[in-house]
């Protein structure tokens, strides 16, 4: 009983001992860690100053401050590891990583996806911050482009936040890739109407509007004769910017309406038919007396 006791005692002596010697080397780790944060901002805003010297890309400015910020903490945490455990040298480290690469491939497979599509989407640049975009069902303003997400501002004024493999993998539609964007105004007017003259009003029409491109030339198409009116299609060009679209095609709806009530150019709605028989004079059908089953005729 008495050895019992006495192993015990020289067990948990010797663990004290341990932790007392290893109290130094886990406050150094502490300090390390401390340092490190205050030294990958100091190397990320000094990556950053560089990038916007040396590199015209605004992407690239963005991916060489975040992976300086991201070298720095894990060059910091080995280091500290290495000291708070002083029998641990690097080697055992970088083999311990390398045994356990596989199931942290497994459980971060989707933060590692995400990291590497932001990294390439920041190299290949299928658009920029400040882009406005199309992304499945969401299309706004891309206002950044982090580890994990692309961040979108959309037109309503709400925050989504995409999944950096879901861009790379989709199809993105970037409505500010160019410097102008053109908009396709369907306009309809009856029958009787001149086309040529039509055609001159809503040209003349189109070219007094300030904002509206002169170059690439509006144009317009006659396109279908449809069931009240004969269909035209006004295209124009403009800035490609959400904002500025949508502001000239309700300046160009207001304008085109005015112009053709000044000439006397009808813009039809469509128009129904609508026939009333006398059931009393008209019959659907003529019961069949026989069988019972219904002889359809028009009958009177």
């Amino acid at each position: 009983m008495n050895q019992i006791v006495e192993i015990i005692t020289t067990s948990i002596n010797e663990l004290i001992r341990t932790t007392i010697k290893g109290i130094p080397g886990i406050l150094a780790a502490v300090i390390i860690i401390l340092l490190t944060k205050y030294a990958a901002d100091f190397v990320s805003k000094l990556a950053d100053k560089i990038g916007k010297t040396a590199i015209k890309s605004y992407s690239l400015q963005i991916l060489l401050a975040k992976t300086s910020y991201v070298l720095v903490w894990v060059a910091g945490v080995l280091f500290a590891g290495v000291v708070a455990f002083p029998g641990l040298s690097l080697g055992d480290i970088i083999a311990t990583l390398g045994l356990s690469s596989v199931a942290i491939g497994f459980a971060f497979q989707d933060i590692f996806k995400n990291f590497l599509a932001g990294i390439l989407l920041l190299i290949q640049e299928p658009f920029r911050i400040n882009d406005q975009i199309i992304v499945g069902d969401y299309e706004g303003t891309v206002e950044s482009i982090n580890i994990r997400t692309t961040q979108i501002r959309t037109y309503q004024g709400e925050r989504v936040l995409v999944p950096n493999s879901t861009v790379f993998t989709s199809a993105v539609q970037v409505r500010t890739a160019f410097n102008y964007r053109r908009t396709d105004l369907g306009v309809g007017v009856d029958y009787n109407t001149s086309l040529p003259k039509a055609k001159a009003i809503l040209l003349r029409t189109i070219y007094e509007i300030e904002d509206i491109l002169e170059n690439p030339e509006p144009e317009v198409d006659l396109v279908s004769f449809g069931d009240s009116s004969i269909d035209l299609i006004v295209r124009y060009w403009t800035a490609p910017s959400q904002a500025v679209v949508r502001r000239i095609q309700s300046e160009t709806i207001m304008a085109i309406k005015s112009a053709f009530d000044e000439a006397n150019i009808n813009i039809p709605y469509p128009i129904r038919t609508v026939y009333h028989y006398d059931q009393q004079e008209f019959n659907e059908y003529i019961p069949h007396a026989s069988n019972g089953s219904k002889e359809y005729a028009n009958h009177r």
